[in-house]
């Protein structure tokens, strides 16, 4: 199985503690992830930590969304850790890390996706899934920049 990474980059003008409660808290996801808008009757389930490690989120959707669960395996203040598990339309587990850093004039957040995928995944991956998560990347960071700034 080959591995892949995938991140997208931005800067944002504001602190990263006020990024970070976007990011750390799954019932904040709907205001910025590019997927939650993509189903308007998505099905969301929330359990353990109400923010944080040990906070999960579930979700059931159209063809579109699919299905999945994450969990926060880990929050600092300058990293969270996640836990990825795709159920529909395909199988596949990953790590979604979100890192921040102060940079002159706020803070560069950087959003990574890794994983394996078998042969078949891989060149689909190279072909289509890497360009669409790409750009879906790209949509959430702009949304959470732009309400971090707002």
């Amino acid at each position: 199985m080959a591995a892949f990474t995938q991140t997208r980059t931005t800067v944002i003008k504001a602190d990263a503690a006020a990024i970070h409660k976007l990011l750390n808290d799954f019932h904040q996801w709907g205001a910025w992830s590019p997927w939650e808008k993509l189903d308007p009757q998505l099905q969301r389930h929330f359990a353990g930590a109400e923010q944080g490690a040990g906070a999960k989120y579930s979700w059931e959707g159209n063809k579109k969304v699919g299905s999945g669960r994450m969990e926060i395996t880990d929050s600092t203040p300058d990293r969270i850790d996640i836990d990825l598990e795709f159920i529909k339309p395909f199988k596949a587990s990953n790590k979604t890390i979100f890192e921040l850093k102060p940079t002159a004039g706020g803070t560069e957040l950087s959003w990574t996706m890794t994983g394996k995928r078998n042969l078949a995944m891989e060149i689909a991956g190279k072909l289509f899934f890497d360009k669409a998560i790409g750009k879906d990347f790209d949509k959430g960071l702009a949304d959470i920049k732009h309400l971090a700034e707002g």
